[in-house]
């Protein structure tokens, strides 16, 4: 009997088919196989007047594949619908059922949250139809966004200098241009601090007859220094056992955060690493998924591995190290369907297999491995020590805290430092009093709340309910690439494009581009998803309300003026203006269509580096639409091409290294450039 499995990635159906042998092919999608028309209404693919149905044609490019998947499926007797365990992938699921003509009795659905042989096979043991509110709930949210996306982004062009506008991406820049606006018109407040200084520990002023003290200036602060005097009380010494508890293993959000602030990876890198480490890496004597699905907000962790974990740690660390684990509570607004992200054997260390991985992928997965490690071990045990010292009725007050007992710090303290701060033993000073070597005043001022990283755009979207782990990459990427943002100091900070961007749709959109009608949608699609819920009847509520609102700004929403270069038209002698096409800037008149005069931009020739296949140069050059790629100067002689910008020598093998979404990579043997 032959079976035909579908995954999305070819990297993954090369795993899974290791596995399952000869009984099974496995075949991959490559992605999404279907998507909305750009037909119909607004092109938007959607009949809006006929409950919003959707009209789906191949991708682009994908037709050739969808007729070679047709024949697997034709000459199987069985079919496993095997992408990915979330909406998406269920999404994906349905148009390849639908799109290869895959009968009722002639597939199953199966999902696994790991790509090994033990899960694959427990999978297909428990197989499904496909979940049909899964897909309408997927469907709802393509069908937003598509609506949203078309129409504000035709607005934003033929009103401002922006280019696109969408259903999360809006709220994401609004939350980076308010922050900026903040900061702006943020006065610092000036206080003082005063400071006793031991030699050894230091003491805080905190409190004046057992009142909480603010100090607003300096003159308050010289007046409490000179009624101070050297000497002074110990009032009561305090000690205390606690225990830190370590964190649950990554969800998306956290372990983009954390690769952010502790390896420097941007989240698309990071999404990109992972996806690599899920689908498989070839160890030698296998080829095998590393780590559990990396797309969830669930911070679940399954039996078995807890189990296998614990045996780990017991045999390693002894008995004492062993921790239990915390099941969460299950957050409004969270999709639980799987666990969290963690690596699928505890016996696959980082240091076992660092030769198989590339930096980028070793760094990842050490980060990974070592967090899930942690959540199951014991929490760490301090010591807390608080002294309260008296000087003229005023309260001072000194914190020391010792580390006793490691716990999970013995793996983890490489990304959560735990330093000690001793204080002496209070009892040796039989007089009752301590000596300062001397009392220090200090001047500061309230900072605002900082520009947005990465890491804290990401915690801040997740809070508030808006977007999903799939989504946040994305998003921020698109923020980039649009030119509504720039990095300075990985902080985001708005450009004007951004600035104007948002205020003209705050102008027309506020109710529908804010957090709460966001986050509220993220809720109703996950009542769809749950079958509480018509899809039918949200898109209705939606677009009753959006769709005037669109035609309002058409109307009445002013257009920018278009910049003057400061240059006149030789043709009719009107001033030319700066505008933006299809394919970027150009300079034309401002008196079209009457004049219908462009601006010839002189070509300049941008040397790139050295050609690998002949003495000639590599240049950046232009197709008849625009398009950016590099060729050899000396073509046609030379048939050297590349739509990647060629950067350099690689250091490993010799061929040429090109720029690919801000890395540097060898296109011949993989070589990454650390950054």
């Amino acid at each position: 009997m032959k079976k035909v499995m579908i995954v999305e990635s070819p990297h993954k159906s090369k795993t899974i088919g290791a596995f399952l042998g000869k009984d099974y092919k496995v075949v991959s999608s490559k992605g999404h196989i279907m998507d909305l028309a750009t037909s119909g209404k607004f092109g938007l693919g959607v009949d809006v007047e006929n409950d919003f149905k959707p009209n789906y044609v191949p991708i682009s490019g994908k037709k050739k594949l969808i007729n070679e998947l047709k024949k697997e499926v034709k000459n199987a007797d069985f079919v496993y619908l095997a992408t990915d365990p979330d909406r998406e992938g269920e999404a994906i699921s349905w148009h390849l059922k639908e799109a290869l003509d895959i009968k009722e009795d002639a597939y199953e659905r199966i999902t696994f949250n790991e790509i090994t042989k033990r899960v694959v096979e427990e999978a297909l043991k428990n197989p499904r139809k496909i979940d049909d509110n899964l897909v309408k709930s997927q469907e709802t949210r393509r069908i937003l966004d598509r609506i949203i996306g078309f129409r504000l982004s035709k607005l934003m062009q033929s009103k401002t200098g922006g280019k696109s506008a969408g259903r999360v991406q809006s709220v994401a820049l609004k939350l980076i241009v308010d922050r900026e606006r903040a900061i702006a018109a943020f006065v610092p407040k000036e206080y003082w601090t005063i400071m006793a200084d031991f030699k050894t520990f230091t003491a805080d002023l905190e409190k004046y007859k057992g009142k909480k003290l603010e100090i607003a200036g300096e003159r308050e602060a010289d007046d409490i220094l000179a009624s101070l005097s050297n000497a002074f009380t110990i009032q009561s010494v305090e000690s205390k056992k606690t225990t830190r508890n370590s964190k649950p293993i990554f969800k998306t959000t956290t372990l983009q955060q954390m690769a952010s602030s502790k390896l420097g990876f941007p989240s698309s890198k990071t999404m990109r690493v992972a996806q690599k480490l899920y689908e498989g890496i070839d160890l030698g004597s296998e080829t095998v998924g590393l780590i559990t699905y990396m797309r969830t907000d669930s911070e679940r962790v399954s039996p078995e591995f807890v189990a296998e974990t614990k045996e780990y740690i017991t045999k390693k660390y002894g008995k004492e190290y062993v921790g239990s684990v915390k099941v969460p509570k299950k957050k409004e607004n969270i999709q639980d369907a799987h666990e969290g992200i963690r690596p699928t054997s505890i016996y696959k260390t980082p240091e076992s297999i660092k030769e198989y991985l590339t930096h980028e992928e070793y760094k990842l997965y050490d980060l990974i491995y070592y967090r899930a490690l942690a959540s199951i071990m014991a929490g760490a045990g301090l010591l807390n020590t608080t002294a309260i010292l008296l000087n003229n009725d005023y309260e001072f007050k000194a914190t020391g805290s010792v580390l006793q007992f490691d716990g999970y710090l013995k793996v983890y303290s490489r990304f959560e430092e735990q330093k000690d701060v001793l204080l002496p033993d209070f009892a040796d000073y039989k007089s009752g009093v301590i000596v300062a070597d001397k009392i220090l005043k200090e001047q500061h001022f309230t900072k605002p709340e900082p520009r947005y990283t990465e890491g804290s755009l990401i915690k801040e979207m997740e809070s508030l309910g808006i977007g999903r782990p799939s989504t946040y990459a994305p998003i921020i990427q698109t923020l980039k690439d649009r030119a509504y943002v720039v990095m300075e100091d990985k902080k985001f900070v708005p450009t004007e494009i951004g600035i104007e961007t948002t205020d003209k749709l705050q102008e027309f959109f506020s109710n529908i581009v804010n957090v709460e009608y966001t986050a509220n949608m993220e809720t109703e699609l996950d009542e769809i998803a749950d079958g509480e819920l018509n899809n039918v009847k949200v898109l209705h509520e939606f677009y009753d309300t959006f769709e005037p609102m669109v035609e309002d700004a058409f109307k009445n929403m002013e257009k920018k003026a278009a910049e003057e270069t400061g240059e006149n038209c030789p043709e009719c002698g009107s001033p030319l203006v700066k505008r933006r096409g299809r394919y970027g800037e150009f300079v034309a008149c401002s008196n079209y269509p009457t004049c219908k005069y462009i601006k010839k931009e002189a070509k300049t020739v941008v040397e790139i580096m050295p050609c690998p296949k002949c003495d000639g140069m590599i240049v950046e050059k232009k197709t008849k639409r625009g398009k950016i790629f590099y060729g050899c100067n000396h073509y046609p002689k030379c048939d050297y091409a590349s739509w990647d910008k060629p950067v350099k020598k690689c250091p490993q093998c010799g061929e040429i290294m090109v720029e690919k979404k801000k890395e540097i990579v060898c296109s011949t043997c993989g070589y990454i450039e650390e950054n």
